[in-house]
């Protein structure tokens, strides 16, 4: 197991609860509630989605990708920046003992069952695409 590996997996758990509360704000669409209410589920969204784009950055971080690279992507010009943004979670992800990387990874199935559920036809057809990282090793 590897710090990328597991921010990956991070991501992904990210991903199905931003996933998840889309589909509840859909789901209460037509639902009374309070323009506070509507607003906070907006909210709490983007800070989701925000959260997916740092796993991702960190992850890609993890994984030795150029800082200018990365801040091309992330759409901010001084790669310094982003590197000293980042950098100290890059330190911890990357310093972590392997028995603390292998029992955060714990549990990584339920995403691939997650992934088999919700899957659509036009979506890819991998029957586990959280395990495969594993592969990598």
């Amino acid at each position: 197991m590897t710090p990328e590996i597991l921010a990956r997996i991070a991501t992904a758990r990210a991903a199905r609860d931003l996933s998840d509360l889309a589909r509840l704000v859909v789901a209460s669409t037509a639902q009374p509630s309070s323009p506070s209410e509507r607003i906070r589920d907006a909210r709490r969204l983007r800070e989701l989605a925000n959260q997916v784009v740092d796993l991702v950055t960190l992850a890609e971080a993890l994984g030795g990708a150029d800082w200018e690279e990365i801040a091309q992507a992330l759409g901010r010009r001084d790669a310094a920046t982003v590197e000293q943004e980042f950098g100290e979670d890059v330190a911890e992800w990357g310093g972590k003992p392997e028995a603390d990387l292998e029992a955060a990874a714990e549990g990584h199935e339920a995403l691939d069952e997650w992934y088999a559920r919700h899957r659509e036809d036009q979506d890819p057809e991998r029957t586990t695409p959280v395990s495969d990282l594993l592969n990598r090793l």
